[in-house]
């Protein structure tokens, strides 16, 4: 079987790709986002996460790597990053407040020889009327941590959003839809995904 290697830290995205009983490794990607300038969202998830699948590529190029990196644009249109501190958090909550954000999850796989295959997986999130009470409450949970955009649709956050359009596993972080994809394309080989 050929080493399948995720790129990337996150617990979220981690248990996702174990629901596919899939063997792989967890090597994160020391890749600086904050050295990449590309405006438009949906284009910097996608580059963001060949960059992230082509970092650790380096270090095991016979492997297949995952690379990923989800991002959240505002009703606004205004890019979110993982909130600093909780007024951070609260501020982009009270932007969602009864409306909808839109987010872009990117994905790359790096087979062996380098060649990538990759594409990006976008889902609009339409959140609740939110009252201060929820505001208050999500802030202390500490959920909003280390999440883009300040919220999941993984476990309690899913509490304040009305209705999704389009993939579930992509807003949490790995899109299992376009995974499954772009496995096939890149002759991973899998019975779940060629079988």
């Amino acid at each position: 079987m050929q080493k399948l290697i995720l790129a990337s830290a996150s617990p979220q995205r981690k248990r996702l790709l174990q629901g596919l009983e899939l063997d792989f490794t967890v090597i994160p990607s020391n890749f600086n986002e904050a050295e990449y300038v590309e405006s438009d969202a949906a284009q910097r998830a996608q580059h963001l996460a060949r960059l992230k699948a082509q970092d650790v590529a380096q270090g095991d190029p016979d492997a297949f790597v995952i690379g990923c990196d989800t991002l959240v644009v505002s009703p606004l249109g205004e890019l979110y990053e993982k909130p600093e501190t909780p007024a951070d958090a609260e501020r982009m909550l009270r932007s969602y407040n009864g409306k909808a954000c839109t987010v872009h999850s990117g994905l790359c796989i790096v087979a062996p020889g380098g060649k990538t295959f990759e594409g990006v997986s976008s889902s609009s999130v339409h959140f609740k009327k939110l009252t201060d009470t929820d505001l208050a409450w999500w802030i202390s949970t500490g959920l909003w941590q280390d999440r883009s955009g300040a919220f999941q649709i993984d476990g309690p956050g899913q509490l304040l959003i009305e209705h999704l359009e389009g993939d579930w596993s992509s807003v949490v972080g790995l899109p299992v839809f376009l995974l499954g994809k772009l496995l096939e394309e890149s002759g991973y080989p899998t019975s779940s995904v060629n079988g």
